[in-house]
C-alpha cells in the first residue's frame, strides 16, 4: 500500500533543522504501518517502541531526561542499535507515556541528531488533559484515511490515478464509467487501511462492512476507556446523530437532533472531544468572503464531516445494494455521502482552508468556501448530474469570485464563470 504520506516524512527525514515529528490521526488509519514502512524503506535500522500499557517504559522515563540514560533504556527495549542519523526511533501510543511526550524537547535541545516520530490515536485529548507538551519542540504530521487517489493505487490502477492528478480532460471522458465504478466502491469502502486491504483482497463488500462496524465499536468502547463517564452519554449522543445531521439538506449542525431541546452548552464538550480524537471534524461557517476566513468564521454555526466516507456509510447502514442501483449511490441519503466525499478529499489538502458560506437568512448556502493564499473560491456539490446552482449564482452576484467551481458526475467543462469538474476526478481541483 502507498501512502502519499510517505513523501512528507522523506522531506523531514532531509531538513537540517530536523525536530522530532508527531504523527497524529485517528484509530487505526495506518500511522503504525506508516511509520515501519518509512523506516524499513529508508533507513538502516527501526527502534520501534510501544507505550501502551509498558510499565518498563514508564519507569525508565519517569526517572529523568538525561539523554544517554534514555538512550541505553531504548536500545535494550527495542533490542535494536539506536544511532544519529542512520536509525529511525518510532514511540508508539505515546500518549499512553506523558513523561516519554516531555522527552521530546530535550531530544529537540540537547541531541537533534537522532531521528525520532512518535504516533498516537488519542494525542489530542492527550494535549487538553493537562499533559505537559513540548512546545516549539517537534513538527506535526496529520495521516488521514486513504484519499480517493489512494484508493486507486490500491486498486493497481496507477495511471488511472496519474490521469487525475494531471488531467487530460479528453482522455478521463474515455474512461468515465471505470472512475465512477471506483469511486462508488470509495464510497462504500472508504479509506482506512484495513477496509481497503479486505475489499482489495477479497471484492467482497459484506466482509468489508464488518470491518467497518468492528472499527466503528471500537470507537465508542474508546469513549469508556478515556473519556470522563459524565461524558460519555453526551459522546454517544453526538455520535450517533452525525448520519441524521448529514442527512438533512441544510447540514448545518443543529443540536437539536442530537437530543430535544438540547443546547449547544451541554454538548460543545463532547463535539470538541470527537474533534481532538480525530473523528470528526468541523466546517465553520463565514459571514462573508474576507482574507483570511478564518477572521470571519462563525463559531456557534458549523458543519461536521467524518473521518471517513466508508465508515459513515456504515454508520449510517446505508444498505450495499445501493452500489448495484445506478447512480442513486450518489444521492442517497440526499447526497449525505456525496459531500462528505468531498469535505473529506478538502480536509487533507494543505494548501487550502475551507469554510462555507450562506446568507443572512439561509435562503442560499455554498457547500464549501475554498481560501487558497490571498484568492477565494466558492465551491457547489451536486450529487447527480442535476446541474442548477441557484446559491452559487447568489454568491457571485454578491461577491463577484474570480472563479466559481462545481463539483459533480457532469463531465469537465468550462463556462464564463463557473467551472464543472467531475467528482471523481477533484483531485485535480487548482484552484
Amino acid at each position: 500500500m502507498e501512502r502519499k504520506a510517505l513523501a512528507d516524512l522523506q522531506s523531514w527525514q532531509k531538513k537540517t533543522n530536523r525536530k522530532p515529528l508527531i504523527l497524529h490521526g485517528a484509530r487505526q488509519v495506518g500511522k503504525t504501518w506508516l511509520l515501519k514502512e518509512f523506516g524499513r524503506r529508508f533507513y538502516k535500522n527501526v527502534a520501534y517502541i510501544n507505550f501502551d500499557a509498558n510499565e518498563r517504559m514508564a519507569a525508565l522515563f519517569a526517572s529523568g531526561f538525561n539523554i544517554e540514560r534514555l538512550l541505553t533504556g531504548l536500545r535494550i527495549e527495542s533490542g535494536c542499535p539506536i544511532e544519529p542519523e542512520t536509525t529511525l526511533l518510532i514511540f508508539d501510543e505515546v500518549q499512553e507515556n506523558p513523561d516519554a511526550l516531555t522527552s521530546l524537547k530535550y531530544f529537540a535541545e540537547n541531541d537533534p541528531s537522532y531521528h525520532i516520530v512518535a504516533a498516537g490515536s488519542l494525542l489530542g485529548i492527550a494535549m487538553h488533559a493537562g499533559t505537559s507538551f513540548p512546545v516549539g519542540k517537534v513538527e506535526f504530521l496529520n495521516l488521514y484515511p486513504l484519499s480517493f487517489e489512494e484508493f486507486l493505487w490500491a486498486l493497481g490502477e496507477m495511471a488511472t490515478a496519474e490521469l487525475i492528478q494531471k488531467p487530460d480532460w479528453q482522455m478521463l471522458e474515455s474512461f468515465k464509467s471505470m472512475l465512477v465504478e471506483n469511486l462508488k466502491y470509495y464510497y462504500c469502502v472508504g479509506g482506512m487501511p484495513e477496509s481497503v486491504k479486505q475489499f482489495v483482497d477479497s471484492r467482497d463488500l459484506a466482509s468489508t462492512r464488518e470491518i467497518q462496524s468492528q472499527l466503528l465499536k471500537a470507537y465508542e468502547q474508546d469513549f469508556s476507556k478515556y473519556a470522563d463517564p459524565a461524558l460519555v452519554p453526551r459522546l454517544r449522543a453526538v455520535w450517533n446523530s452525525i448520519p441524521a445531521q448529514l442527512a438533512r439538506e441544510q447540514r448545518k449542525f443543529m443540536y437539536g437532533l442530537v437530543r430535544e431541546g438540547a443546547r449547544a452548552r451541554e454538548y460543545e464538550i463532547a463535539i470538541q472531544w470527537l474533534c481532538d480524537a480525530g473523528l470528526l471534524y468541523k466546517v465553520h461557517r463565514v459571514t462573508k468572503p474576507g482574507i483570511p476566513l478564518r477572521a470571519y468564521q462563525e463559531d456557534n454555526a458549523f458543519k461536521l464531516f467524518m473521518v471517513d466516507t466508508g465508515l459513515l456509510a456504515a454508520h449510517a447502514r446505508i444498505p450495499l445494494q445501493a452500489l448495484l442501483r445506478g447512480s442513486d449511490l450518489f444521492e442517497e441519503a440526499k447526497g449525505a455521502l456525496t459531500e462528505q466525499y468531498v469535505a473529506q478529499e478538502l480536509h487533507q489538502r494543505a494548501d487550502m482552508e475551507v469554510f462555507y458560506w450562506s446568507s443572512e437568512r439561509a435562503q442560499a448556502e455554498v457547500d464549501f468556501l475554498i481560501q487558497r493564499e490571498d484568492l477565494i473560491f466558492p465551491l457547489e456539490v451536486k450529487a447527480s448530474e442535476n446541474l442548477q446552482a441557484k446559491s452559487l449564482r447568489s454568491y457571485r452576484d454578491k461577491f463577484s469570485p474570480v472563479r466559481s467551481y462545481r463539483i459533480s458526475l457532469s463531465s469537465y467543462r468550462e463556462e464564463s464563470w463557473l467551472t464543472n469538474i467531475p467528482l471523481y476526478a477533484l483531485a485535480a481541483l487548482r484552484p
